[in-house]
């Protein structure tokens, strides 16, 4: 039997029923979607859970579960992109919202993954085109703060990770 989705459901409908149907399976569960967004997390973070998650976690549960499930689980677990360009976009996209705290997070992960010090430099010169000066100017404080930060703990000497994308391993499985 044959279903003619477009005439059931119209163009629009149809080119979502096609999209789910074509569409690699993601996690189903609300679980499974945790899991994977605690993966990417440990992914990006050294094998170590987020501090800023966690918190959210113990005074807001439910936006912790649901940041951790949708936002790091569904869309920062896709698999179009590498986690190299995935940070650099999040680092200008924060930078030019005015969001520092959340760059500065993000700025980490980048460095973690790979992009260097120039390369987020470059992000906040941008920034100046996109965003304007007064952005820029507070993301490159978030930056320089970031950078000793990093450089007293010793982070800036150890090796970043080569980019590529989060992967969850079932437990029970091999790998």
């Amino acid at each position: 039997m044959t279903i003619d989705c477009k005439r059931l459901l119209g163009n629009g409908g149809a080119a979502v029923a096609l999209l789910l149907l074509v569409s690699p399976v993601r996690a189903q569960t609300i679980e499974q979607r945790q899991a994977r967004g605690d993966a990417v997390v440990r992914s990006l973070n050294g094998g170590e859970p987020q501090p800023m998650l966690e918190q959210m976690r113990a005074d807001f549960p439910f936006l912790a579960r649901a940041t951790e499930g949708y936002a790091l689980g569904e869309v920062w677990g896709r698999p179009d992109l590498d986690d190299r360009t995935r940070q650099i976009i999040a680092v200008a996209m924060f930078a030019a919202l005015g969001e520092p705290e959340f760059m500065k997070v993000h700025a980490g992960y980048a460095l973690n993954v790979g992009v260097t010090e120039a390369e987020l430099k470059e992000i906040v010169y941008l920034t100046t085109v996109t965003a304007g000066f007064p952005r820029a100017i507070t993301a490159s404080r978030v930056l320089t703060e970031m950078f000793a930060e990093h450089r007293a703990s010793g982070e800036r000497g150890r090796k970043p990770r080569s980019p590529g994308r989060c992967t969850v391993v079932k437990p029970g499985s091999p790998g």
